[in-house]
């Protein structure tokens, strides 16, 4: 199995358009120790068979060209053969109007509530069937199905429920108990990765499922849960944005570093978090527990 990021930071990026916050600051600046990146998305693939991108971000379009590799085979061609959603977020779907010009149906896998997010409150769904179309793939949590595109090359991927928000466009709607984020676990010759670009809350569940991989790529998004409001640039917390932070008693941290048998890389990092400057105090507590902070184009072999 093999496992490329094509976008380490969350939504909006590094730098963000409008943010000069201390990051983006030095971004600009071309100072060392601090890179630009692209938004949330990954791309796996088995046996060197064509890839599937997980989200769909804004930035698709030069992530895509991230996966290309020999000669094309015709006038038109794409190096994905599908895209899965982890959740109906506008920085993880936006993208999908982007391949608009796909010669065939896009084929899109997510769990049932993300499509009627995306044909009822953002109805990204309805426009691309006036364009390429869209074939949608149902997910449903705890079910593995097989992404392989013959019988020789298995692809497995498993959702599972993570604690997490509905998008703001479907609060409106939303019901308590129904999943709106999920992770997906990717299963292939005895290799085993889990991506979760959204954690509100770690339970032993989903702990138990890291330990048991042997590569998680997780959320990164803020350092500390008052991280935005400190800023002045938000007025809610990390938590109630469905994240939990990195740092404090019950950040992901200390959990994290308990675990044992994978490798541990963050993404989905918001542009504000100091971990992002190679230099932090922030970065040394994060590399000293063991878990690595993620970079666009950080090819994973598994």
């Amino acid at each position: 199995m093999e496992v490329k990021i094509l976008g380490t930071a969350a939504g909006g990026g590094l730098p963000q358009w409008n943010c000069n916050c201390p990051n983006c600051q030095a971004v600009r600046a071309s100072s060392a120790g601090v890179c630009w990146l692209n938004q949330s998305s990954i791309a796996v693939r088995a046996n060197n068979q064509p890839w599937f991108l997980v989200n769909a971000s804004p930035d698709v379009r030069q992530q895509l060209e991230l996966l290309r590799d020999g000669k094309p085979v015709s006038i038109r061609s794409s190096p994905i053969a599908g895209i899965l959603l982890t959740d109906a977020e506008i920085d993880h779907t936006t993208g999908l109007i982007l391949l608009r010009e796909s010669s065939e149906p896009l084929r899109v896998y997510g769990t049932d509530t993300v499509r009627i997010a995306l044909t009822e409150g953002f109805p990204l769904l309805s426009t691309l069937a006036g364009y390429c179309g869209v074939k949608w793939s149902l997910l449903e949590p705890g079910i593995p199905i097989n992404l392989g595109l013959d019988a020789a090359n298995q692809l497995e991927v498993e959702a599972f429920p993570l604690a997490a928000k509905p998008p703001k466009y479907m609060r409106h709607k939303a019901v308590a108990d129904e999943v709106w984020v999920v992770g997906f676990t990717f299963r292939a010759s005895g290799k085993v990765m889990t991506y979760a670009p959204g954690l509100a809350q770690l339970d032993d569940t989903v702990l138990e499922r890291f330990e048991s991989s042997d590569c998680i790529l997780i959320d990164g998004t803020c350092w500390q849960d008052d991280e935005l409001v400190n800023l002045g640039i938000a007025n809610r917390k990390a938590r109630e944005m469905g994240h939990l932070p990195l740092s404090g008693a019950e950040g992901s941290i200390q959990h994290l570093a308990q675990l044992r048998h994978p490798r541990k890389i963050l993404v989905h990092i918001n542009n504000t978090n100091p971990i992002l400057m190679a230099n932090s105090q922030e970065r040394q507590v994060v590399e000293k527990a063991g878990i690595e902070v993620g970079d666009d184009g950080l090819t994973i072999e598994l």
